[in-house]
């Protein structure tokens, strides 16, 4: 494999569409059970990789250098083989950025529940801090350290002004589940879900029906892997923020036909 994509169950991913969109280099997805990974990440068999649930944080310990940015996060989605040295990157936090700043969602001074402790809620609660998030709490189905009940975000967080799921509770073709009945939340108003399979899910559908403004996750999927591309390529893709947005913009609307 070349380039591509790992993870332990992948039939919902659409990242091989999306990444031969970019730049026309063939790209795999290659689902990975858990007792499998440690053989593939020694084989270094590959030019560069992303990396999705539940192995964000899994892959750390095989890699030979890690950048700044993925080291204060404390997981990786990106995966470059420099000649046998494999350096880790994570572009979840420009691609969460991005859809953060393309919906003009206000984050300064507010109070975020962030549902999730994985390897992507590091990359979404950075962004959120680098934003100047008011505060920021982490839900979480078990008792865990830095981490809130949902019943106690019920009981004492209804206050919650921006709530974002970072589960992957809701995704294709569980998309009559949802991570949390946003009535709980009556100051609540704007929703982000990182799921991008289905296009809505149950719980940006609240949302609207809400009167929350709501958004899922396609434009930080395709952000997300036009940087990895830069990353792949060691160049830059666009020259100007006016390019990016073209360049990921109309690749999601290439995208949004086959959800």
């Amino acid at each position: 494999m070349k380039y591509g994509l790992i993870g332990e169950k992948l039939s919902h991913s659409y990242s091989k569409v999306i990444h031969e969109m970019i730049t026309g280099t063939e790209y795999d997805i290659m689902p990975i059970p858990r007792d499998e990974l440690d053989s593939f990440m020694k084989a270094k068999a590959f030019d560069g990789i992303n990396v999705t649930i539940p192995y964000k944080q899994d892959v750390i310990p095989y890699l030979d250098d890690i950048d700044e940015h993925a080291r204060a996060i404390g997981a990786v989605n990106t995966i470059v083989n420099s000649g046998g040295r494999l350096v880790g990157h994570n572009t979840d936090f420009n691609g969460f950025l991005y859809m953060i700043k393309k919906h003009n969602i206000d984050v300064a001074g507010r109070k975020v529940l962030v549902l999730g402790r994985g390897g992507a809620s590091k990359a979404i609660i950075a962004v959120l801090e680098y934003l100047n998030a008011g505060s920021i709490y982490i839900v979480y189905h078990k008792e865990a350290e830095g981490c809130i009940s949902y019943e106690d975000a019920f009981k004492n967080h209804d206050d919650a002004n921006l709530i974002v799921n970072t589960t992957p509770v809701g995704m294709f073709p569980n998309v009559d589940a949802s991570p949390v009945d946003l009535a709980h939340f009556p100051q609540c108003s704007a929703v982000l879900d990182i799921v991008y399979n289905p296009i809505e899910t149950k719980l940006t559908k609240q949302a609207k029906d809400l009167n929350m403004a709501a958004e899922t996750g396609l434009d930080m999927l395709v952000a997300q892997a036009v940087y990895a591309q830069e990353f792949y390529q060691n160049r830059k893709l666009c020259s100007s923020d006016e390019e990016y947005r073209t360049l990921i913009d109309g690749i999601v609307e290439k995208i949004i036909p086959m959800l």
